[in-house]
């Protein structure tokens, strides 16, 4: 694996609303890529208070049954520990979500894509990259 996707990227994927993000995910192979489980929580969050929920949670089904689903393991829970605390200290904190994605991230050695870079990019450490720029 190389990459974890965020949940933007997955949304803006299954939307088809950026070529850019798909161009770059059809040209690689499904082992390089992840998702975390709690992208996948947030798109199923996402579905379930949509305007068709059967429809949007289907395409995300088919979508995740080609990519591997990290879970929130030992390793990233060690990993969002010193991450929320080093935020904290320079009163910068993002969102719980949001750190413990970067925790599965750094926890597997990962570059993180992602269009939320603001947030992100306060994390030490963090490989980013920004397939919409």
């Amino acid at each position: 694996m190389k990459y974890l996707l965020d949940t933007n990227v997955c949304i803006r994927y299954l939307n088809g609303r950026v070529p850019k993000i798909r161009e770059r995910l059809l040209a690689l192979d499904e082992d390089e890529i992840a998702v975390s489980i709690i992208s996948k929580a947030e798109m199923f969050y996402g579905s379930a208070k949509s305007q068709t929920p059967q429809r949007s949670r289907e395409k995300q089904e088919a979508f995740l049954a080609g990519v591997r689903v990290l879970p929130f393991d030992d390793a990233a829970v060690d990993q969002y520990a010193l991450l929320r605390v080093a935020l904290e200290r320079q009163g910068k904190p993002i969102s719980h979500p949001d750190m413990q994605i970067a925790a599965i991230a750094l926890a597997n050695q990962l570059v993180l894509v992602t269009h939320n870079t603001g947030e992100f990019s306060r994390i030490k450490g963090l490989a980013l990259e920004d397939w919409e720029v």
